[in-house]
């Protein structure tokens, strides 16, 4: 595959999950968080049952073995994150939830390294220190001397609480041997067949109209199945790392189609934005090589670097 199909896959699988934010964010007040949850991965999971044929052909009895854990993957990353995250959008802007949301790879990092009693890099310690920074900034609507006396954005903490679902999410993630698509599809079916009843009892009136459902439908196919399959694709040919940067373009397309949209971008989800996405390069960023001596072996996850997000 040529490599600008490459990039371009990783771009559209970015600019999808940025459509999310918006898409929910306009939704929000006709649709509760729950059942928008629960539709969305209504429409999902028979795709991404699909794809994983296609792609994996997977030894399903052997992915079943491990339900327990797809179990508490579906309720934390499938569930708890969409619903922390639209229930976010229903409280603040896109761009904020966009942004807030952005800090997940600095935090993903420094939470592994600790897991593992890994020595976190000064570089490391002090992104993610500029990254909240600029969260709490966004938080604050700029007011950082007023931060034990100002009223917090609301939707920013749901977010908050998204994120760390979400760095659970990741972090356990990592101890499956099912592959990332299989994995999706089996957690999307859990996901749907569990909030499907809860959801008729308590979901309440949608008042969607028809330009509403084609959001829900744009957020069950787009960021759902064909960021995931875009996303997976790319990192198979040039690694989570090279990949894992892509991410960062989520506030800027978020920020881009707010703008288009018609919402206006302040100074301080700007500076913010900056201060985030800065934190997180540095967090990122991979550590020097260090020599290896000739018949040295290298550890190294491979399943790791297939983990494709689901957001």
């Amino acid at each position: 595959m040529a490599s600008w199909r490459v990039y371009l896959f990783l771009v559209l699988a970015t600019l999808f999950w940025s459509g999310n934010y918006v898409v929910g964010n306009l939704v929000a007040g006709s649709i509760s968080p729950l059942q928008l949850t629960a539709i969305r991965w209504a429409i999902a999971a028979p795709f991404l049952l699909v794809l994983a044929v296609l792609i994996e052909k997977p030894d399903w009895r052997a992915a079943l073995r491990e339900w327990p854990m797809h179990v508490l993957q579906a309720a934390l990353g499938l569930v708890a994150f969409c619903l922390l995250s639209y229930v976010a959008l229903a409280h603040t802007t896109a761009l904020n939830a966009a942004l807030v949301g952005a800090t997940n790879p600095a935090l993903i990092a420094v939470v592994a390294a600790l897991l593992v009693r890994e020595r976190i890099r000064p570089t490391s310690g002090v992104g993610l220190l500029i990254s909240l920074l600029g969260v709490l900034l966004i938080l604050t609507d700029g007011r950082l001397l007023e931060v034990f006396t100002t009223d917090y954005n609301v939707g920013g903490l749901y977010m908050l609480g998204a994120v760390a679902v979400w760095t659970a999410y990741t972090i356990l993630g990592r101890t499956l041997k099912t592959a990332p698509v299989t994995s999706a599809a089996l957690q999307s079916v859990m996901a749907a067949v569990v909030l499907a009843p809860i959801t008729l009892l308590v979901g309440g009136p949608i008042t969607l109209d028809l330009a509403g459902w084609w959001g829900v439908l744009y957020i069950g196919l787009f960021p759902s199945v064909l960021s995931l399959m875009l996303w997976n694709i790319s990192v198979k040919k040039i690694g989570a790392g090279r990949a894992g940067i892509y991410l960062n373009l989520m506030p800027v397309f978020t920020a881009l189609i707010a703008i288009l949209m018609g919402t206006p971008v302040t100074l301080v989800q700007l500076l913010g934005g900056a201060l985030v996405i800065a934190g997180v390069w540095l967090t990122s960023r991979p550590p020097r090589a260090v020599p290896v001596a000739p018949g040295a072996q290298i550890e190294f996850d491979a399943r790791a670097s297939e983990v494709g997000p689901v957001r």
